[in-house]
């Protein structure tokens, strides 16, 4: 028999957006977007809802009754989210999908027994989402149609018994079984408020009066026509595989193999944007022996010399005996990591001056002195200080470049008025507006504090964050003065890599 449970994030946007900015917790607030040239409440929070406003409202509408109401721009984003919780609900069952904006269902069929019954299987999902920040309301049954309807509108236990999704839904109105507005409000027209009082009108008869949609729905909750389940596919593993024709048995045949493993996975590495931290080498011998070797990085690392290097201090711990036929190469642990420029020349190098020299006089000449710069590092904390331009490609530097501090590949002359979107005093933008474009921030890091050199200039200091949006780009934003004091300008003053 097939069992399914179904999990409604009643505030899914709202909850995603707190876990973000923890300070909107326990604070009513809205997502919103434009639609017909109004504002209208696409997403509540749970203090929001309990105030009485839903989606679908008009902002103005809902600010006229509360004007303190906090409301920021819906994240399109929100699907990403639903496949990430689908493959963190894979470690309670195998086939997880997602079901409409907000929910998800789980093929939990054979599976509870693990967790000491349904109630023990239900009861621990929901807690961990719960204590993960989320509003979750789920239900378990025969069918994905009878746990949807449970599970949003359901007040009875949650846990349907076998055999028992008719009788439960009887006492459920008519939006319980998904159908378009239009027949719902037919439905209730006709003082039909409950499905138990036209789930036993005989077919022919709800056909002609509400259509196919009915049946079909009807059919899907109590089980008479199936509903197909799409599982939610989880990325595929960091493992290549190489066979063997011969058996291996020399240390320089396990070499390239190592290399031919490590090529691919870097590759894939390279593509995605990601390191690893962690390798295991798998080897397989013709005898059903198995020969391993591990190594760990502190840092990300996609570079395939240095990680051959690492597991070549190992080679000699492998005892092939009669031979290798299959070697297995695994990334358990990976990491994301941007693409970084490489340093072009090594000045310090006997050579490499003279031929630097000859390459930049022959830049000048094709495009100009002025397209041709060199930075120095000042010993100064003020951005605009602290480096400076030379022309002369033999200087050395009177300070180290500070290596311990983050700062941008690119610094702009001088910062750049934005308008952005701040949820709370210290905490980085949601959104800034640059050049006429509005740029969404997915990841943020900072304050950091820099004041101004006292003895150079009086002025308000700095905080400076590091924020990401959601097209890759990265910046370099910061907050002139506090809040309270005065009303505070924000700037853009780099871009990284």
């Amino acid at each position: 028999m097939k069992r399914y449970m179904a999990v409604w994030f009643r505030h899914l946007a709202a909850d995603r957006l707190a876990l973000r900015y923890p300070g909107l917790r326990q604070q009513p607030f809205v997502l919103v977007a434009p639609e017909r040239g109004r504002t209208v409440i696409r997403s509540v929070s749970r203090e929001a809802g309990q105030l009485g406003i839903l989606p679908g409202t008009v902002l103005a509408d809902a600010r006229a009754v509360y004007p303190d109401l906090l409301y920021y721009d819906e994240d399109p984003s929100q699907d990403k989210l639903l496949v990430s919780l689908a493959i963190w609900c894979y470690r309670f069952t195998p086939v997880t999908g997602i079901d409409g904006p907000d929910g998800l269902v789980l093929d939990i069929s054979g599976c509870t027994h693990l967790w000491g019954g349904e109630d023990a299987y239900f009861e621990n999902i929901v807690t961990r989402l719960q204590a993960g920040g989320y509003h979750v309301r789920a239900a378990i049954a025969d069918t994905m149609a009878a746990a949807w309807a449970v599970a949003r509108y359901g007040t009875t236990h949650p846990v349907i018994a076998p055999g028992g999704q008719a009788a439960v839904m009887r006492d459920l109105p008519p939006e319980a079984l998904r159908l378009e507005q239009a027949i719902t409000d037919r439905l209730r027209k006709l003082g039909l408020t409950r499905i138990g009082l036209f789930m036993d009108m005989p077919p022919a008869v709800l056909r002609r009066r509400f259509g196919v949609p009915v049946l079909e729905r009807l059919g899907k909750v109590l089980g008479t026509i199936p509903e197909p389940l799409v599982p939610v596919q989880p990325p595929d593993p960091y493992v290549e595989r190489l066979p063997c024709f011969d058996p291996i048995r020399t240390a320089p045949g396990i070499e390239v193999a190592i290399r031919k493993l490590l090529e691919a996975i870097c590759q894939r590495l390279q593509q995605e944007e990601k390191g690893l931290r962690k390798a295991r080498l798998l080897c397989y011998r013709t005898d059903g022996g198995l020969q391993q070797v591990e190594i760990g990085t502190n840092s990300p690392v996609r570079n395939l010399e240095h990680l051959f290097r690492l597991f070549e201090l190992k080679i000699d711990t492998i005892e092939p005996d009669l031979g290798i036929e299959l070697f297995v190469m695994e990334a358990p642990v990976v990491e994301g990591l941007t693409t970084q420029q490489e340093r072009l020349w090594d000045l310090d190098t006997c050579g490499k001056k003279d031929a630097v020299t000859k390459l930049l006089d022959r830049l000048e000449s094709r495009i100009g002195t002025a397209a041709i710069h060199r930075y120095l590092p000042e010993e100064h904390h003020w951005p605009e200080r602290s480096i400076r331009q030379t022309n002369d490609v033999h200087e050395a530097a009177a300070v180290a470049w500070p290596e311990h501090l983050v700062r941008p590949v690119s610094l702009l002359g001088a910062p750049v008025r934005i308008e952005v979107s701040a949820p709370i005093p210290d905490y980085p933008p949601m959104l800034f507006i640059h050049k006429g474009k509005i740029h969404k921030v997915v990841k943020a890091d900072g304050p950091e504090r820099i004041e101004r050199e006292w003895w150079i200039e009086k002025g308000l200091q700095r905080d400076y964050y590091q924020v990401e949006d959601e097209e890759g780009g990265r910046y370099w934003l910061f907050r002139s003065g506090h809040y309270g004091e005065h009303k505070p300008e924000w700037f853009i003053h780099g871009y990284f890599a």
